[in-house]
């Protein structure tokens, strides 16, 4: 009888471990999957702001996390947006993978209001390049850095007690949203 025993056991401890092997691999290559990836939260060059980029089935979108200073989307070129804060505002738009390793869409830039094209690629440990360009041969960007998780609380920014989304909820932070709550924000912001 206690050998009956020990060959269930053995082949469960077997069977645990190819399932433990498996679960490991699977956990290192999704860890380096999203070493390979724009997600994150990036400081952009001056330091004036950070960009939370997060994957939307498959596209990815950069929103404005944190900013030193508040400011408004003055030059939009739509009237009606042109009083929305820039904070939680989308400036890398619907981003997808290309087989160079970089990632194409759009990019917003507040300060002119215009939307240029947009390639992205990690430039280095912890390093995204950013560009845009106009007609595909005039670019123009810069190297932002991997800001830590806790950045914008680091960087004295949260969201006043009193803020509101104007549904009546307390507003939160863009980097403490979970990326299903940045990609259905995108729309409305």
């Amino acid at each position: 009888m206690p050998v009956r025993h020990r060959r269930p056991l053995a082949r469960f401890n077997r069977a645990s471990m190819i399932c433990l092997t498996g679960a490991a691999l699977l956990a290192t290559s999704v860890a380096a999957r999203s070493e390979e990836s724009p997600a994150g939260l990036w400081r952009v060059e001056d330091g004036k702001a950070l960009i939370r980029i997060v994957d939307c089935g498959g596209k990815y979108w950069g929103v404005v996390a944190w900013e030193k200073s508040p400011g408004i989307d003055r030059k939009n070129p739509n009237p009606a947006l042109r009083s929305r804060p820039t904070l939680g505002m989308p400036v890398l738009l619907a981003l997808t993978p290309d087989q160079s390793g970089e990632w194409r869409g759009r990019i917003y830039n507040a300060e002119d209001g215009q939307t240029y094209d947009s390639n992205v690629k990690l430039a280095g440990a912890g390093h995204l390049r950013v560009e845009g360009c106009v007609l595909g041969i005039m670019c123009g960007g810069e190297t932002w850095s991997r800001a830590a998780g806790q950045a914008v609380a680091a960087a004295g920014h949260q969201p006043p007690a009193h803020g509101t989304t104007g549904t009546a909820r307390a507003k939160r932070s863009i980097a403490d949203e979970t990326p299903t709550q940045v990609c259905s924000g995108i729309g409305r912001r």
